[in-house]
Parts: C-alpha cells; structure tokens; sequence
C-alpha cells in the first residue's frame, strides 16, 4: 500500500516558500515597526525634557515657571523612552538579521522576551506621567491641587503631546510581540 506524501507528514515544497515569504514579510514589518517606535520613543522624551514654561509676570521672590524636572514622574518618563529608544535602536540589527534568516527562532524568542520587558517599561513610565497630565489639566478639589494648564498652556501642550506619543509606541511594540510570538510558532 502506497502511502501519500500528506499522510507521511511531509510538507509540499510549494507550502514551505510561502511560509518563508509570510515570515520573510513579517520581518520586513518589524523592522519598519522598530523604526517607527524609535523615532516616536526619542520624540517623546525630547518634547518632555524640553517642555518648560516662564509666566510673564513674577513676584518679588518668586519666579513661576513649569519645568518637566520638578516632578519625578516626568524624569521616570524621560528616562523610561530614552531606555527604550536606545533597545529599539540596537535591536534593529536583530530584526535586519531576521530579514535575512527568517527561519532563526532562538533570536526571536529573546526579542519577544526583551520586547516584553521593554513594553512594561514603557508602559509604566507613560502611565505614570499620563496620570500626572490628568492632575495638571483637571487638578483635584478635594486635595486643593489646582489644574496648572490654565496659566502654563504652552507646557500642557507639551507634556500632553509626549505622552501620547508614548502610548502610541506602547501600542506599536504589542504589534511587535504578537508579530514575532506569530513568527516564532510552527503554524
């Protein structure tokens, strides 16, 4: 009795180049991916380390002026996308290496691992910084902090737009590691 090539578990030839396309395809995407959330990692941490603002008027001892680096949520915030920029920057070589070898799976499941931690990271510092934007637009009556936005315009503009580039970033790197947890598995 003849067995069929389907029943002896053999793949057709025809099956496994398009997987290696799918995959090769994939890698493309997280190169372009990683490129895309390195730029918006240093934006973000470049629009809150320069975000300061001087009101015009002053008191004779007092000077009012909102800087990123009288809160320490803001410089966990700088610090968490400069960290992750500067992995995602190193990591480009890895993913320019999976371009060219797409059956490589030990380097990607030590992306995956470094992509996770790299989310966490990420996604702590704009949480932390997030919830302080909320204080700074809404403030909170019950704790007399009054919402700074009103007189320092220039500066919630500022930090506002960096946390959301960050979380833009937060979504990109969940692409990343269901791309590459998809790219890892044998289906």
């Amino acid at each position: 009795m003849k067995v069929s090539s389907v029943e002896a578990g053999e793949v057709p030839k025809g099956v496994v180049s398009a997987s290696k396309r799918v995959k090769r395809v994939m890698s493309v995407i997280d190169f372009i991916l990683r490129i895309v959330a390195a730029i918006s990692t240093l934006g973000s941490a470049l629009s809150m380390g320069t975000a300061r603002e001087t009101l015009p008027f002053r008191t004779q001892f007092v000077k009012f002026r909102a800087v990123f680096e009288d809160l320490p949520t803001f410089m966990f915030f700088v610090m968490s996308n400069s960290i992750v920029c500067a992995y995602l920057v190193l990591s480009l070589a890895l993913s320019f290496f999976h371009i060219l070898r797409s059956t490589a799976v030990k380097s990607r499941i030590l992306m995956v691992l470094l992509d996770t931690i790299m989310y966490g990271l990420l996604t702590a510092g704009a949480a932390a910084a997030a919830a302080i934007v909320f204080l700074a637009h809404r403030g909170n009556p019950s704790a007399n902090w009054f919402p700074i936005c009103q007189q320092y315009n220039y500066f919630c503009k500022r930090i506002s737009g960096s946390v959301i580039g960050s979380f833009f970033t937060v979504v990109l790197f969940m692409i990343l590691i269901l791309m590459s947890s998809i790219s890892i598995s044998k289906h």
